[in-house]
């Protein structure tokens, strides 16, 4: 895009001291804009403005001072009030051609679009204005297309947002008929696991008799040596009884009865 005008009228310099000063600050005013001192020549611009009352030359440097500031949107709101102050088609074709200046560098490109076209109806042949308005279209176009784009981008994501979640509610949904086809089968197995202990609970119980019966009676090694000693005592006791009494016996027979 090119340069945004700005220009800088050469009014008739009337006899007065004010008119003398308006002109003093314009001249301060275009002097700090050449510099890139945009700020300052807002200040003088509007100075020079304040002085006589309303100045389109004053105001329309103005608004090419807050255009050096990059304040688009005021720069817009002074040239919309320049647009009944002036008749001259040349001027208005200016003021329109930097709103459009404006408009569009605030990414505002259909209504930079109808500025440009405004200022083409006032002055046809202007090049500045023609080139800037192909520009202005060309950038809506890419603004669309990338709106279009970041539209697609937004569905897309929502579809696939809303896939993930079908995807999930399925998948938990399969989980819980799994859950319910499992429980059955565990209680079922819990089921035969318990009646299979209960059995072998009833076998070890009608078995423990069965052994108990057929199971000898176990003693000790002590006990059966006391019982083997007492016995083996025992039968000396009645050898020696039965001794005693042969030998009385024997006695009595050697004896003769005198």
């Amino acid at each position: 895009m090119r340069s945004i005008f700005a220009i800088f009228l050469l009014l008739t310099i009337s006899q007065g001291i004010a008119a003398q000063n308006e002109r003093k600050a314009i001249r301060q005013g275009i002097k700090a804009y050449d510099q890139g001192d945009f700020s300052e020549a807002e200040v003088q611009f509007r100075k020079a403005g304040d002085m006589e009352g309303p100045s389109f030359e004053a105001d329309f440097n103005t608004g090419a001072a807050l255009y050096g500031q990059e304040k688009y949107q005021e720069t817009v709101k002074q040239y919309e009030s320049l647009v009944q102050q002036s008749s001259d088609p040349e001027e208005l074709s200016k003021v329109w051609h930097n709103m459009g200046n404006s408009l569009l560098e605030a990414s505002q490109y259909q209504a930079s679009i109808e500025a440009y076209k405004n200022s083409l109806r006032l002055n046809p042949e202007d090049l500045d204005t023609k080139y800037n308005l192909a520009y202005a279209r060309k950038k809506l176009q890419e603004q669309q297309q990338q709106q279009n784009q970041n539209q697609d981008q937004q569905n897309q994501d929502q579809q696939d947002k809303q896939q993930q979640n079908q995807d999930q509610q399925q998948q938990q949904d399969q989980q819980a008929q799994n859950q319910d086809q499992q429980q059955p089968q565990e209680q079922q197995q819990q089921n035969q696991d318990q009646q299979q202990q209960d059995q072998q609970a009833q076998n070890q119980d009608q078995q423990q008799p069965q052994e108990q019966q057929a199971k000898p009676m176990e003693i000790s090694k002590e006990d059966a040596e006391r019982m083997l000693s007492a016995i083996q005592q025992q039968e000396k006791d009645v050898k020696e009884k039965v001794d005693k009494q042969k030998a009385v016996a024997s006695k009595g027979k050697t004896e003769k009865d005198w």
